[in-house]
Order: C-alpha cells, then structure tokens, then sequence
C-alpha cells in the first residue's frame, strides 16, 4: 500500500484519484488517498469548500490554502475520512484517507523490545514515532519541542 511514490501501483492509484479531485466529485470505485506520516499533499477542487470535516483529526489534518486547494498532513498511521461541503452542504469530496509510515527514510532500531526510530534522511537523528518506547519517544519528543520553541524565539515568536 505504501512505498516510493513513483511506483506503478502509487501513480496508477493517484491517476484514478486526481480526476475526481479536479472534477470536483468522489468516486465511488477510487482508491484511497495515501498520504505519509510528517509528510503534506496537496489538491485542488473544481468548486468552493465551505465546510470541511476529518472523521480522526488525530490521523490527518486537512487544511484549506484557500475555498479550491486542500492540503492534506499524515499525523499517525490509521484510517479516516475527508469530507469536503459546498455552501449549500452538499458534498464535494467524500473520500477514505489512509496515512502510513514513511517507508524512505526512517531506520527502526531495536533493542530486546524497545524500539526507537531515527530518521535518515541522508543523516541520522532521533525522532519520535507512534510505537517507540516510552522514554525514547518522551525524550525525543521534549527534545524537538524545545529546538522548536527555540527557532520560533530566534524568528521573532512567528
């Protein structure tokens, strides 16, 4: 299901999908819409959002760039749905979103049964994955916390 997006499968599954997308119209038939944890895609509507409804916001996020583009996050492995309204509520889009790990660029490390995961991309680091052990993930993930609160001080608190 997930793999380099230049795969026959990927780009067969996505030429299915960009119709409907453009077209302003979900397919019944069509695949789902896979998108990478950490990892955004865009798409563009043919008419106007005016609502948007995630079914597990904790799964993916799904921002409006503006009423005809949709960008769609990986937050954590899972299933959900995208619905996408007009004014007049009747629906734009209303398609299954599957979010998967990254499979390029992320190394598991296991020791006895704690697992920790470094992403690799081409360098080495830590990073915090659904799954990890505990006092790896907490101390990656306060780690990256803290670097982020900085860069944000050092940019002015944008």
């Amino acid at each position: 299901m997930f793999g380099p997006a230049k795969t026959p499968a990927a780009l067969k599954a996505l030429a299915i999908l960009a119709p409907a997308l453009w077209a302003g119209t979900a397919l019944a038939d069509a695949e789902p819409v896979n998108v990478f944890v950490d990892r955004a895609k865009v798409f563009k509507i043919q008419q106007p959002a005016d609502t948007v409804i995630v079914g597990n916001p904790m799964i993916a996020d799904v921002t409006m760039h503006d009423r005809f583009t949709v960008v769609v996050t990986g937050k954590t492995a899972g299933s959900t749905n995208l619905i996408i309204l007009d004014k007049d509520s009747k629906p734009i889009i209303d398609e299954l979103i599957n979010v998967g790990p990254s499979s390029t660029d992320l190394v598991t490390v296991l020791r006895g049964t704690a697992r920790s995961t470094l992403a690799c991309a081409p360098y080495c680091d830590a990073t915090a994955q659904v799954g990890d052990d505990k006092d790896a993930f907490e101390i990656t993930s306060k780690q990256m916390t803290t670097r982020d609160q900085m860069a944000r001080g050092a940019a002015g608190g944008q």
